[in-house]
């Protein structure tokens, strides 16, 4: 993407501007004779807007999220900070974490990025702190650079920059959360070096967390049912990353971003079952799990200026994930429910283990040349090569039989785009993206392989009605894709521990499935205020073909309900997306100057191949909506503020007999930062302030058989008090 002149650049040019004039005042004085000279408009803004002039500036459609928004809540993880921006939600209980999805859609439609790398394997966002991130920009429609892989858009995280004239940050926190207390320490180090400059980021946690379900299962062909669960998982990490760059002469630099994590996850549990119908039976089981995941990355970027009109970009990355789990079930009795029809009876839970441990090895090698025109045309063009193999062993649950996996996908593509000023009122994009990717593996010794490719045209627009003001539109037309994951593919056959049946199936996956192919429209008004506040309405539709989702089927040859993948054809999703941030006193004289910030975003799907009502696309609902403020007060040294996150509830019809519901989500986050000196502050930080009960459900009905499953989670308030130094 083209770059353009920070504003804030022009304050040391006027300082020169006006020691010039101090001194050549005496000599205008005597001699007026020099001819004025022009120099056109010039705009001083702060440093508060430049994030705000990115996003205006750029021809295809972003958002970008600076360091200063990053901070203002105080959040402990960046799943927090990521469900307040527009359109997007986070998938499970509040607090938990979980997928990151722009437009309610589920897993795999958003592309996340690192550093405009795709993600390591087996890396989360809830992996990053706050304080790793430099800022946050969202995509809403594809482009050829980015990749196409973003039926929803695209969330390009951009870890933290050296800056040589700052201090390092310093975050204790101590948190507390139904009675269990946890602590983090975050340290950002700007290296003061020649002539290499940089950051390097430290986080370390020890966080505790309770989780308690309740699961109530109705059925005509097993016993109906209670299934209570309570468990308490200690988890200890330690991340750290770094950012190094070397700058010589003629454009030319090198930066190396170095990534590690370590994570250990223990917990221990019970599990609880009773029927609720005829004789009471009732069994229980104590649960044991512990994990471990490493990471360690490398990326790497030469960029050299060839002439004074081409440039080339060489990016590498190399890295390792490593993941051991093993779970325990214990002390259960195996007491069994009586027979139903021609059921036999099973038991209600069983002794068994279930372990997983992979390692991942990948690899990336991507080149990007651009040239400047005369005629204004910036084109890009570039080639990628990426390369994942995963070595997996694990166990069938209750058996001993091994479920070993070796797979690998193979990615390689190619893009060119041209963005270029048609006139004053009309700029443009174009891009053409090519991409193949090939899977392989072997599970149990049989050889499963999938083939696919896809040609991304894309084009965006912006039109100015008046190039003097600050309203423009934006226009988008894209092709975009979802490909199936290597685990939807070649999936080892993982059978339940509990009661086989259609709401608790086992799983395995499907290396016939095609990539979801998509073809978009987004259309958006965008207002920019003075002193920087924002007006937009933003409206979009993709036409999805071969959509995938996971089925549940009854196969004979076993007698086991199984779930797995597949294409079940065409769907439809469209919303219109609104956003305003703005200060108080801007729109109302003599009022607090309170900043505002609001979005709300509607959104309503269908699947074509399956009947209405609610033939929605998975894990969507009819609207996601934020209100928040900050206010500084007056006369003390003290920033309130808050957020509230909306998402209602909804039903999903999956199939013609299979249902899913998903509870409505509130969250209420409020904040209060001391400043005890300029370098240091204390700040108080409750989220889900009023907790409400995270409840989801399944059904199958088809007439004869019936059986639904809804299970009530419980999450408490976080209490989070945070001390931060600049030292």
């Amino acid at each position: 993407m083209r770059e353009f002149p920070q504003p804030f650049a022009v304050a040391p040019l006027l300082g020169h501007l006006l020691a010039a004039g101090c001194v050549a005042l005496p000599a205008l004085s005597v001699a007026q004779t020099a001819p004025a000279t022009d120099l056109g408009r010039i705009e001083i803004r702060s440093n508060r807007n430049n994030d705000t002039e990115t996003r205006r500036e750029s021809t295809a459609a972003k958002i970008v999220i600076g360091r200063e928004e990053i901070e203002k809540q105080g959040d402990a993880t960046l799943g927090e900070v990521l469900k307040r921006l527009p359109g997007v939600t986070i998938g499970g209980a509040p607090g938990r974490g979980g997928a990151i999805r722009m437009r309610g859609l589920g897993n795999g439609y958003t592309q996340i990025l690192l550093d405009g790398e795709r993600m390591p394997p087996g890396f989360s966002v809830d992996q990053l702190t706050p304080e790793q991130v430099e800022k946050i920009e969202i995509m809403r429609a594809p482009t050829a650079e980015t990749g196409a892989r973003a039926i929803a858009g695209t969330i390009n995280i951009v870890l933290r920059e050296g800056q040589k004239a700052m201090p390092d940050d310093l975050k204790l926190t101590r948190s507390m959360e139904h009675g269990h207390a946890s602590s983090q320490v975050n340290w950002v180090h700007n290296l003061q070096t020649e002539p290499i400059s940089g950051t390097f980021t430290l986080s370390a946690m020890d966080n505790y967390r309770p989780d308690e379900s309740t699961t109530v299962t109705e059925s005509s062909q097993i016993t109906d049912r209670v299934r209570e669960v309570s468990t308490l998982g200690q988890r200890k990490a330690v991340n750290a990353n770094a950012r190094l760059q070397w700058k010589g002469e003629q454009g030319r630099s090198l930066t190396l971003t170095p990534f590690v994590v370590y994570s250990e996850y223990n917990s221990h549990g019970q599990v609880a079952v009773r029927t609720t119908e005829g004789t009471p039976v009732s069994d229980a089981a104590q649960t044991q799990s512990a994990s471990r995941f490493t990471m360690a990355r490398l990326n790497g970027q030469w960029a050299e200026k060839l002439s004074a009109d081409d440039r080339l970009d060489v990016r590498f990355g190399l890295g390792q994930t490593t993941y051991d789990y093993r779970m325990d079930q214990t002390g259960a009795t195996g007491v069994t429910t009586p027979a139903i029809g021609n059921n036999a009876p099973q038991p209600l839970l069983r002794n068994g283990f279930e372990t997983q441990s992979f390692v991942d090895n990948s690899y990336s090698l991507n080149g990007k040349w651009t040239r400047a025109l005369d005629n204004g045309h910036q084109i890009v063009s570039g080639l990628e090569l990426e390369q994942v193999h995963r070595d997996e062993q694990g166990n069938a649950a209750a058996s001993e039989d091994a479920g070993n996996l070796q797979a690998s996908t193979r990615r390689w593509a190619i893009y060119t785009q041209d963005e270029f000023k048609i006139n004053p009122n009309w700029s443009a994009y174009g891009g053409l993206r090519y991409e193949n990717l090939l899977t392989e593996g072997t599970v149990n010794g049989v050889q499963k392989r999938n083939d696919s490719a896809v040609w991304t045209p894309l084009l965006h627009a912006v039109f100015k009605p008046d190039p003097q003001k600050r309203d423009q539109i934006r226009m988008s037309l894209t092709r975009s894709y979802k490909t199936p994951t290597l685990y939807q593919l070649v999936a080892r056959y993982v059978p339940t521990l509990g009661e086989n049946s259609w709401t608790q199936a086992d799983r395995t996956g499907n290396p016939d499935l095609k990539p979801e192919l998509a073809t978009g429209v987004d259309l958006a008004f965008e207002r920019y205020l003075d002193q920087g506040g924002l007006l937009s309405a933003n409206v979009f539709r993709r036409n999805i073909s071969n959509l995938i989702r996971s089925t549940t089927s009854f196969n004979t040859n076993t007698g086991r309900y199984i779930s797995s993948p597949t294409n079940v054809g065409n769907a439809i999703t469209e919303g219109i997306e609104l956003e305003a941030k703005f200060r108080l006193d801007q729109w109302v004289a003599g009022a607090l100057p309170v900043d505002l910030r609001a979005n709300a975003s509607f959104f309503h799907s269908k699947v074509l191949d399956v009947l209405g009502p609610n033939n929605r696309l998975d894990q969507q609902p009819d609207m996601t909506a934020n209100l928040g403020g900050d206010y500084r007060l007056r006369g003390l040294p003290l920033t309130l503020g808050g957020n509230l996150n909306w998402n209602p509830a909804y039903d999903t019809r999956r199939t013609e007999q299979q249902w899913a519901y998903q509870g409505a989500k509130r969250v209420l986050d409020v904040y209060g930062l001391w400043r005890l000196s300029p370098s240091a502050g204390l700040r108080l930080t409750v989220s889900n302030l009023t907790p409400l009960d995270y409840i989801t459900g399944s059904t199958f009905r088809n007439g004869s058989q019936y059986e639904s499953a809804n299970t009530t989670a419980h999450n408490w308030r976080n209490i989070q008090l945070r001390l931060e130094l600049k030292i």
